[in-house]
């Protein structure tokens, strides 16, 4: 997987194959995913990015200063 932050216009996007796109779909107003002929998923866009909280994205357990 690739990803690519553009700050300027707080943007991700997230490269999962490099299979052709057959289709897109947005799942709201700032997140389209598109998907390849056989129903994976090629690449993830997300507008307001930071906005919306995904930036920075903590997963799993939270880091603790000892």
């Amino acid at each position: 997987m690739r990803t690519t932050y553009y700050p300027e216009d707080d943007i991700l996007k997230m490269v999962f194959n490099d299979q052709p796109i057959l289709r897109e779909t947005s799942q709201d107003w700032n997140v389209n995913i598109s998907y390849a002929a056989d129903g994976s998923i090629v690449e993830m866009v997300i507008l307001d990015a930071v906005g919306s909280g995904l930036i920075p994205f903590h997963s799993g357990d939270s880091l603790k200063a000892a």
